[in-house]
């Protein structure tokens, strides 16, 4: 069992919580798990992506090869785009469907979307309006994290109790938010795939 997922997003969306929740989940579940982070301009909204490599065996390399990664998970539809020369002939792209237009010429949403949609396996969710449906705006990075946990090798309880103990120090409330929100997602996904 291996999963290679390519996290994409930009600098503030959450990338690097989505990572530390399946790395929590995977040591619960005794799996190996390296990840290579690539931070780009993050504080200047530019691009954030992650490498992170999960498997019942040991790893050799923390960086996912061209064409080999089975999940790109994207927090912003374009980033998506970028890192499509990794995705696996049989991979899966779970993208927001929200852009966040951090430069001028940013291109139209539809014509992004519609290149994602050029990927047999996509799944494309809004999840800026999940979030802000559930009460927590800032929490779309949980809902697109539910959104992939059907494809992750790992048990969905796993992830959900990753998110509660990395926002413990927050308080309940806020964790229980935060788990609400990968459970919108999953839904949203679960939806998608069911047709």
């Amino acid at each position: 069992m291996k999963t290679d997922i390519i996290l994409a997003g930009v600098g503030g969306q959450g990338i690097l919580s989505i990572a530390a929740a399946i790395g929590l989940a995977a040591i619960e579940n005794n799996l190996f798990i390296k990840q290579a982070e690539v931070h780009g301009m993050s504080q200047r909204g530019g691009d954030v992506q992650s490498n992170l490599r999960i498997s019942d065996k040991e790893i050799a390399s923390d960086l996912i090869p061209f064409g080999n990664a089975d999940i790109i998970l994207a927090i912003e539809p374009m980033e998506s785009l970028r890192y499509l020369p990794y995705l696996s002939r049989n991979g899966r792209i779970v993208t927001n469907s929200a852009p966040f237009i951090n430069i001028l010429d940013y291109p139209e949403i539809e014509t992004v979307l519609d290149e994602i949609r050029k990927n047999p396996d996509n799944i494309i969710i809004d999840a800026d309006i999940i979030a802000k449906n559930i009460g927590s705006p800032r929490s779309s990075n949980m809902v697109m994290l539910g959104a992939a946990s059907h494809f992750i090798n790992i048990k969905f309880e796993s992830i959900e109790n990753a998110v509660m103990k990395m926002f413990a120090s927050k308080g309940n409330e806020v964790a229980e938010i935060n788990v609400k929100a990968l459970q919108a997602g999953r839904e949203a996904s679960k939806k998608m795939i069911n047709g």
